[in-house]
């Protein structure tokens, strides 16, 4: 028997047994009910990174400061890392571009079939 097909034998059981009781208690459960509704707290939404912030202090408050701060230079050199190498192919970028737009090439180029390994091959590594 699965989890769901118990809770769902559970439940009928207990609404079978909810009839048989004074009508008193049932007027005290309803009532304890409404009271524990009352009292929930509404679920509050939080930003992904709220989440992220709230978890991350938490997990700080049992962490040791020097864990803390390798963490925070593993992410930094991380960070400098994509933001260089995207700065990387940005260049090379700007270099097939600069040739495509330059006098310097001759228009058969566009033509050519070869015009790739041209451009890999006068471009400076």
């Amino acid at each position: 028997m699965n989890e769901q097909h118990f809770a769902y034998k559970l439940r009928q059981h207990l609404n079978r047994g909810l009839h048989e009781l004074p009508g008193e208690t049932r007027s005290r459960l309803e009532d304890g009910r409404r009271l524990a509704l009352a009292r929930q707290k509404a679920a509050v939404r939080h930003g992904v990174l709220a989440g992220v912030a709230g978890f991350l202090q938490q997990q700080a408050d049992h962490l040791r400061l020097r864990q803390v701060a390798l963490v925070v230079l593993l992410v930094l050199g991380i960070g400098t890392y994509t933001v260089w190498h995207a700065e990387q192919s940005i260049s090379e970028l700007e270099v097939i571009d600069s040739a495509l737009l330059s006098d310097e090439l001759p228009v058969a180029a566009f033509t050519d079939k070869g015009f790739a390994a041209w451009l890999k091959s006068s471009a400076p590594q």
